[in-house]
């Protein structure tokens, strides 16, 4: 088994089906167009074969989030702040160029916050900020389930503490080999591919 496994885009996907014809397992010929990562091997024969690109090969364990100095970080906090206040002014102008400013800067911001940590879904900022909102929830319809599900589904791999402060442990479940990894196994955490509970899961030394 490779490092990586193949995900398909399905909005980019043209229908032109190569994919289907050089995987050597099957992975990419499903249903629901979702390739089955339980069949990937890693490859990537399917990606290369894609003419539109649809399908890319995503890392099993993503990478930690880079570490940032205080300008740096103060650095990005102003721009992001700039770049929103550019796509609010641009939302109020009409004509289509004011549009264009307007979807610019907010894919600017994105890729900022991205830089910043904030969309990466395994770095210690994201999931403090989503333990945040479950613990107090902005709405009535605040998604609460999900955010916990998330929390749950993809272990945090960094710290914006200094290296030593804190350990990352693992957890091994018995009954399908899934490792949870983090400073601690939360309290009730159900396997996320198995759903075997809390007590199925040992500590890896």
């Amino acid at each position: 088994m490779g490092d990586k496994y193949a995900v398909r885009n399905i909005r980019l996907c043209t229908k032109d089906c190569l994919c289907l014809y050089v995987c050597p397992t099957g992975a990419a010929d499903t249903e629901n167009s979702i390739i089955d990562i339980s069949k990937c091997i890693g490859c990537g024969i399917c990606s290369q074969a894609c003419p539109s690109g649809a399908i890319s090969m995503v890392p099993k364990e993503l990478p930690p989030q880079q570490k940032h100095s205080e300008k740096v970080t103060a650095a990005l906090n102003a721009l992001l702040s700039s770049k929103s206040e550019q796509e609010n002014i641009a939302s109020g102008l009409s004509g289509i160029f004011a549009y264009a400013v307007e979807k610019s800067c907010r894919i600017q911001a994105e890729d900022i916050a991205r830089e910043a940590g904030y969309m990466l879904p395994q770095s210690h900022i994201a999931h403090e900020f989503l333990r945040k909102l479950v613990n107090n929830p902005p709405s009535e319809d605040f998604p609460k389930e999900t955010a916990e599900k998330i929390l749950q589904m993809i272990p945090e791999n960094d710290s914006d503490v200094l290296p030593g402060e804190k350990t990352i442990k693992k957890w091994k479940c018995s009954v399908c080999g899934y490792v949870y990894e983090g400073e601690k196994l939360p309290e009730g955490f159900v396997c996320p591919v198995c759903k075997a509970p809390y007590e199925k899961f040992t500590e890896q030394k």
